[in-house]
């Protein structure tokens, strides 16, 4: 889950990493140097762990539509294989509730939940899941992950909650569930509001109560370990299963089915749009948690590497029959919390998981209102009210991003919702580069350093001189505007200025029309006889400028290190021109004073400021 609680928080009593002692190796990278000091610590972690992902990884199961012991496979495939070839020593990888609907809803198009074919189609998705995720490693690709800018991932994830609560509800009430989509889900459930079965809705309520209490109580405390036992107990003992409960009934324990059944290209082809969806989540989710957590712990990682064990844990979750798997912040920050030193601590959590399976017959009594109880707590987790409400104070614009986000999620789709919040970011992204602002730069007194105006040093602008930045590339989307604010800039100038300079310090690149927009506007100033400068251009705006023939046109002499020294060549020679200028309008005008008008033929003469005949001087 996407910032489902805070990275990784440690106390001083905590054991951090010590990434000095850990070098950088293909295979087992957190392992190396490992020291037996450490085995205590990572022991500790390894049991917080596991009561953790125990309950977790059966209601994610539940909640991807998949037999509960699946969820026990992608655990042990996502943490083995992130332990392999990942660099994080604490990340932990397994099922994950961001992920499950996000799939989950898109296979039910495909194959009825549950069914033989769905958990075959489950496998292939996640298979091509770790072929993307990979690639996006081979590629280099992680940037794609900062298409989601932060509210449209809040958003988004206030969707995917929706979706995770609505489609508990009936198993959280004990009434009869619904297909399609959310707004009929919602109308089936309440429709059978007579029905609901109070027992089912006291044990969902006390499990959501216990998992909700239990870390206010104590921070390391499995709230919902112990939520799932006690519900469990009390339907053995009190016979509840009599009374209308409905419980998880037979697991399969068996081994895995090794393998990909059903698999080929028209498989692959209608499978592809949603795993390039949900590729994207796991590639945003994995890089933002362990950088979160690389940060928080004080040591180095190497993001392009943890993508490849995510995705190589994907592919291995579906060749052992179950399903896409993610990295957890919730689960990571019980590992860092609890001292987890190295990868040690998830492969013992994996070993232990792997040995429950064959008294995985145990789990029937669990009732299915106490998973939606825990996955009712996940939603709340993952829906921050804080964090719009802080949106909303900062900008009204990117809240409207994060209210469409949501509701396109839950109400029209996640495949659909997360290509709205795509299209939304860009869009955004877009409007931002395309309005950019034309500063006017002063010079702060006492110094050779340049400034907007408005800033606090209160930079003076030089008469005759006009310096401007314009801090952001030159393309299609913000040419027109340039030259608009070029334009009002010259406007507004103290005086005629005679020399424009550029600052192009934030102008990296310009496009072809970018070029165009600065050739108009440097029409206009050699109309009004406007000399022109560039200062701090890099050099590929430089190779750009000389593509379109812009360098030779405003001359290589014209170019300057810093904005000072473009203000020291052409400032004196501009100063002298503005003075003889000045010089030459005040003579003309005195010239006019003294003009005596000639008269027309047979008109009376006029002198002007002359003194008529006889009057004092």
């Amino acid at each position: 889950m996407i910032s489902a609680v805070s990275p990784g928080v440690h106390d001083s009593n905590t054991p951090q990493p010590d990434h000095r002692a850990i070098r950088p190796g293909w295979v087992l990278p957190s392992l190396r140097g490992y020291r037996r000091s450490w085995a205590a610590a990572d022991a500790l972690a390894a049991l917080t762990l596991l009561v953790i992902a125990v309950p977790e990884q059966l209601a994610t199961s539940r909640l991807a539509g998949m037999p509960p012991i699946t969820g026990f496979y992608a655990f042990a495939a996502g943490t083995v294989l992130f332990a392999l070839l990942g660099s994080n020593p604490q990340l932990s990888v397994g099922a994950d509730s961001t992920i499950a609907p996000l799939f989950a809803v898109g296979l039910a198009h495909l194959a009825p939940g549950g069914s033989a074919r769905y958990v075959e189609l489950a496998g292939i998705l996640s298979v091509e899941i770790g072929a993307i995720v990979a690639l996006v490693w081979l590629l280099r690709l992680g940037w794609i992950a900062g298409l989601l800018s932060a509210p449209i991932i809040t958003g988004f994830l206030a969707g995917v909650a929706v979706i995770i609560v609505v489609h508990q509800l009936p198993d959280l009430l004990g009434v009869p569930a619904a297909g399609g989509g959310t707004i009929h889900r919602l109308q089936s459930t309440f429709s059978e509001l007579g029905a609901v079965n109070g027992w089912t809705l006291a044990i969902g309520l006390a499990v959501l109560a216990i998992v909700a209490v239990a870390p206010r109580v104590q921070r390391r405390l499995p709230g919902a370990l112990i939520g799932l036992a006690l519900a469990t107990l009390a339907v053995g003992e009190l016979g509840l299963r009599r009374h209308g409960v409905a419980v998880l009934g037979p697991i399969a324990n068996g081994a895995p089915h090794l393998g990909l059944v059903g698999l080929s290209v028209s498989v692959l082809g209608r499978l592809a749009p949603l795993a390039a969806v949900v590729s994207l989540v796991v590639v945003s989710q994995s890089a933002a948690t362990t950088r979160a957590f690389s940060d928080e712990g004080g040591y180095e990682v190497d993001v392009g590497r943890d993508l490849l064990g995510v995705g190589a844990g994907n592919a291995v979750s579906g060749l052992v029959g179950a399903f896409p798997v993610n990295a957890s912040p919730p689960r990571t920050a019980a590992v860092a919390s609890s001292g987890g030193r190295t990868q040690l601590t998830g492969l013992l959590a994996a070993a232990a998981i792997l040995a429950l399976i064959p008294a995985a017959g145990l789990l029937k009594d669990v009732p299915l209102a106490a998973l939606s109880g825990v996955l009712v707590f996940v939603a709340t987790r993952i829906f921050h009210v804080g964090e719009l409400t802080e949106i909303a104070r900062f900008d009204r614009f990117e809240l409207g991003l994060a209210l469409v986000t949501l509701l396109s999620v839950a109400l029209i789709g996640v495949e659909q919702g997360i290509g709205v919040a795509v299209g939304l970011a860009i869009l955004d992204r877009t409007r931002l580069s395309a309005r950019p602002q034309l500063h006017v730069l002063g010079r702060i007194p006492g110094t050779t350093s340049w400034a907007p105006m408005s800033a606090a040093e209160h930079p003076v602008q030089l008469p005759g001189m006009l310096v401007v930045l314009f801090a952001t590339p030159l393309w299609y989307g913000n040419a027109v505007r340039f030259r608009a604010e070029l334009d009002a800039a010259r406007r507004r100038a103290i005086g005629q200025p005679r020399i424009v300079v550029l600052d192009a310090l934030g102008m990296a690149d310009l496009d072809y029309t970018g070029s165009r927009s600065l050739r108009e506007a440097l029409d206009g100033l050699d109309r009004d006889h406007v000399g022109f400068a560039v200062a701090r251009a890099g050099a590929h705006l430089r190779d750009n400028l000389a593509r379109c023939g812009l360098l030779e046109r405003i001359g290589t002499e014209r170019f300057f290190d810093s904005v000072d020294a473009a203000v020291t060549a052409l400032g004196r020679p501009a100063e002298a021109e503005a003075e003889a200028a000045e010089a030459e309008a005040e003579a003309e005008a005195e010239g006019e004073e003294t003009v005596v008008d000639q008269p027309a033929p047979g008109a009376e003469a006029t002198v002007v400021d002359q003194p008529a005949p006889g009057a004092e001087a």
